[in-house]
C-alpha cells in the first residue's frame, strides 16, 4: 500500500510533492518522445505533479515534451522550468519566459528559475521576475546553482528575499550543501530541489550502496531516493523515461528510514566536515 508522498513548503504557504519528476536529456530524440511523455503521464498518475524542465534542455524540447504530457492536464500539475543566464537581462528574461510558455502550451510557470548565475546583473533578473510574477505569468521565481554566498547577495537585493526555491545538485555521492547552504535554507524556510539524485545513474552502480540495499531488500535508487525524502524540505525530481521506473522512484516514498540506516549510509557516503565549494553538472 502507498502511503501519501511527503511534501516540500514554499515560504507562501503553498506545499508540493517532495518528489517530483527531471525532464533533463527528454526531447532529444523524436523517435522517443511518445515514450517520455508516457513516462511523465506515469509520475502525475502516481502523484509525483511536480515537473522540472528547463529552456536549455534540448534546446527546448523537453518543454515541449512536458507540454505534451500535460495537456488537458495542467491544473493537476505543478510546473518548473528555468532560463538561461545567457537570457537573463531584463527584457531578455521576459522573452525567455514567453518561449517557454508557448512550448509548454500554458499560460503560466509555477516556479520559474535562473538556471545559474551569469553575466548580467541579477537585480535586472530579479525585476523582470517580479514583473512576470505581476503579469500572473509566474507564480513564484528562484535560482539554481547558487551557492550560500550567491544566496545571500540574492537576498540582500531590492526584491531579492522573494526568492522561493534554490536547485542544486545533491545526492548521497555530493553532499556539500548539507554543511551550510542547506541549514542557510532551512533557516530561510526555503525549499531546496536536488537535482541528479540518483548522480545520473552512477549511485546505481556504487558497492557500498547496492551492499546495504540488498541486505534491506530495496533496489539501490530507491534506498538513494529514501534518503533525500528524509531530508527537510527537499525535493527530489528524478528523470526517467520508463513508466515502470517512476513506479519504482515513487515507491521510494513508502521507504521510513530508521537511525541507524541513516547512520550507516553516513558511513559509505560521509557528510561534509567543512565548506565545499557548490558542484554543478
Amino acid at each position: 500500500m502507498s502511503h501519501a508522498l511527503p511534501t516540500a513548503t514554499f515560504r507562501d504557504g503553498y506545499t508540493v510533492p517532495a518528489l517530483g519528476l527531471g525532464t533533463w536529456h527528454m526531447g532529444e530524440r523524436r523517435s522517443e518522445k511518445a515514450g517520455e511523455v508516457r513516462a511523465l503521464q506515469a509520475g502525475i498518475d502516481c502523484g509525483m505533479t511536480l515537473i522540472d524542465t528547463a529552456e536549455m534542455y534540448a534546446n527546448g524540447g523537453a518543454e515541449e515534451v512536458t507540454g505534451e504530457a500535460i495537456s488537458g492536464r495542467r491544473d493537476e500539475v505543478f510546473l518548473v522550468s528555468k532560463v538561461l543566464p545567457s537570457n537573463a537581462s531584463r527584457h531578455g528574461t521576459i522573452a525567455a519566459c514567453e518561449a517557454s510558455l508557448k512550448r509548454l502550451g500554458t499560460d503560466h510557470i509555477d516556479l520559474y528559475l535562473l538556471h545559474w548565475p551569469g553575466r548580467h546583473p541579477l537585480n535586472g533578473t530579479v525585476e523582470a521576475f517580479e514583473e512576470l510574477r505581476e503579469a500572473g505569468k509566474i507564480r513564484r521565481w528562484g535560482v539554481s546553482n547558487f551557492d550560500t554566498l550567491a544566496m545571500r547577495q540574492l537576498s540582500a537585493l531590492p526584491g531579492g528575499a522573494g526568492c522561493a526555491a534554490n536547485q542544486v545538485l545533491y545526492n548521497l555521492s555530493t553532499r556539500g550543501i548539507e554543511f551550510d547552504l542547506l541549514p542557510w535554507m532551512g533557516e530561510n524556510a526555503m525549499p531546496l530541489m536536488a537535482y541528479s539524485p540518483l548522480d545520473e545513474g552512477r549511485l546505481l552502480r556504487h558497492p557500498g550502496l547496492g551492499k546495504l540495499a540488498k541486505r534491506l531488500g530495496l533496489p539501490p535508487a530507491q534506498l538513494a531516493l529514501a534518503f533525500l525524502l528524509s531530508r527537510d524540505n527537499v525535493i527530489a525530481i528524478p528523470k526517467s523515461s520508463s513508466p515502470d521506473r517512476v513506479a519504482e522512484n515513487r515507491a521510494a516514498a513508502d521507504i521510513s528510514l530508521s537511525g541507524d540506516q541513516l547512520a550507516e549510509l553516513n558511513q559509505i557516503f560521509p557528510p561534509p566536515r567543512s565548506r565545499e565549494p557548490l558542484q554543478m553538472i
